[in-house]
């Protein structure tokens, strides 16, 4: 009888992430407590912040970890809905949007957190036809 081999998944470089976040932030230009919003970080946790852009590794908790899958989907989308626009993608983030009510999709986040998170990329998704 052979034995079924259960190959686990690739490791994640949380360091990489944490960079490329950060490097996303700065693309959006996001200010700080906006960024820490979007991580799901309290706003006097600047230190964070600093850490992850030296390439120091992600929070490994749940939420932080799916708050970065979904920010990185939301940048994948716009890239994709707007592909020879690269300065309307970057500014999409802080421009007002009457799907939101008239905010902005990073105050949608700010205001109601991870759920506001999961809307923007859900309104993403869906212009994009995913």
């Amino acid at each position: 009888m052979q034995e079924a081999r259960i190959e686990a998944a690739p490791a994640v470089d949380k360091g990489a992430l944490a960079k490329m976040v950060c490097q996303l932030f700065d693309h959006w230009k996001l200010s700080t407590d906006d960024q820490l919003a979007s991580l799901g970080l309290a706003s006097n946790n600047r230190a964070a912040l600093a850490r992850y852009r030296r390439g120091e590794p992600i929070g490994t908790s749940r939420d932080q970890m799916d708050r970065v899958g979904h920010l990185l989907a939301i940048h994948k989308n716009l890239r994709l809905l707007f592909p020879h626009h690269r300065e309307v993608a970057y500014a999409w983030m802080s421009t007002r949007n009457r799907a939101f009510d008239n905010l902005a999709p990073i105050e949608l986040i700010r205001q109601w957190g991870f759920a506001g998170l999961l809307q923007v990329r859900a309104y993403l998704d869906r212009a994009r036809g995913a």
